[in-house]
């Protein structure tokens, strides 16, 4: 596993720093960008074969797939963040020498929260790279050292902008082959503001060794002691985080789900397990790879997301316009975390209430503070699905500005 040196970021507005900037041609971001003018329809159609399909059970939400699947390892990894799925897809495609290397993050030698984008280029490295890290890290710039090194064919484990930023490139870095595992991602920020939020959440944050945001309306937390400790959604001390601990970046990313990755492996939908997407013939051969070592069925789906998203926008048009948030009677908290898991949204309802969620912070936190970049950044299927909750685009004929709560 090796960590190449890598040359300072270009300064560059509305940037979660993938690693372009830090490329030979770093003027590669002004068509690699996420944040700049994506065109999803064409990206995913060159990926998938076909941009996604709103007449489609849930490709309006989550883009193009193939199949979704409920999944867990029939024997869990070790220190994995969940059962260790990406892990083992990763040690197969080495094992197998589908691939010479994998771009991923380790944690930083003096901090297990920070990551660092490394090149695994043995299947035991992967031990490494487990778990979840939290901040930014260029990944994207290590494209060039594995090309340097004579790799030819690789594995990425990627984010959404580092996706799209490497699904814009890959034509010009003269791979023979790129595989990409997707995970979901939402409201990144840097790791040191990570750090005063684990502080927010413990009396020893240093010895918290996993966090995971559940499906189940839970945070849960592990200690170096082996204890653990879930803290309901609603006891979470968000109130106190500053305005800008989540950047606009993050709080205006179109693409929750990953929607360019081969194959997406995250947790909404999974129900206290896994949730796969499997996106095209590259995403069927990878879960191909793990044979009966997972456990794959089908995933459920409970409750109503209307309500919840509905609050949400509430709470966000209060926040983008300086307002206190609306905070809950202390008294009906404990009774409000007991229901939600039982009849709030669940499995894929709770997915497609997330992916709500981060439509329409899109267009609230753009509308309040880049108004002009609304045309560019903000792809049509987004406003298909903030429209249900009285946010259009201006241009809208009887929709107006979007600032209403139905």
């Amino acid at each position: 596993m090796t960590a190449p040196s890598l040359r300072a970021p270009e300064p560059r507005g509305l940037c979660t720093d993938c690693g372009v900037s830090r490329m030979a041609d770093h003027r590669a971001c002004g068509t690699a960008c996420q944040f700049i003018a994506p065109d999803y329809p064409a990206m995913e159609a060159k990926v998938h074969g076909r941009a996604r399909d709103s007449s489609r059970p849930d490709e309006l939400h989550f883009g193009p797939f193939r199949r979704m699947l409920r999944a867990r390892m029939a024997a869990p990894i070790e220190g994995a963040q969940w059962t260790g799925i990406t892990t083992r897809l990763a040690e197969r495609l080495l094992e197998t020498g589908a691939v010479d290397a994998v771009l991923t993050m380790a944690p930083a030698e003096d901090d297990r929260w920070r990551p660092v984008p490394v090149l695994v280029t043995r299947a035991e490295g992967m031990a490494g790279v487990r778990g979840m890290r939290m901040g930014y890290a260029p990944l994207l710039a290590l494209l060039e050292p594995a090309a340097a090194a004579g790799h030819r064919r690789i594995a990425v484990i990627g984010i959404p902008c580092q996706v799209y930023a490497l699904r814009a490139i890959e034509e010009r870095l003269g791979f023979e082959s790129i595989t990409v595992i997707g995970t979901p991602c939402s409201d990144n920020t840097t790791t040191d503001n990570f750090h005063r939020f684990l502080a927010l959440l413990s009396d020893a944050p240093d010895t918290i060794t996993y966090l995971e945001f559940r499906a189940d309306y839970t945070v849960e937390l592990r200690f170096a002691d082996g204890t653990r400790r879930e803290i309901p959604f609603l006891d979470l001390p968000i109130s106190r985080l500053p305005p800008d601990f989540f950047p606009l970046t993050c709080r205006t990313c179109v693409d929750y789900t990953n929607v360019l990755a081969d194959i997406t492996i995250g947790y909404m939908g999974g129900q206290g397990e896994q949730w796969l997407l499997v996106r095209n013939e590259r995403g069927e051969r990878l879960l191909d790879l793990l044979g009966d070592e997972v456990v794959l069925t089908a995933p459920g789906s409970a409750g109503k997301r209307a309500g919840p998203v509905k609050g949400f926008l509430a709470n966000t048009l209060r926040a983008a316009g300086g307002m206190p948030l609306r905070r809950m009677p202390n008294w009906v908290r404990p009774i409000v975390s007991w229901l939600m898991p039982r009849i709030g949204p669940r499995g894929l309802e709770f997915a497609r209430a997330r992916v709500e969620m981060k439509a329409v912070e899109t267009v609230v936190h753009l509308r309040r503070e880049k108004p002009a970049r609304m045309k560019h950044m903000i792809p049509a299927h987004v406003w298909a699905l903030v429209r249900p909750y009285g946010l259009a685009r201006d241009d809208d004929t009887g929709s107006g500005s979007g600032g209403r709560v139905p």
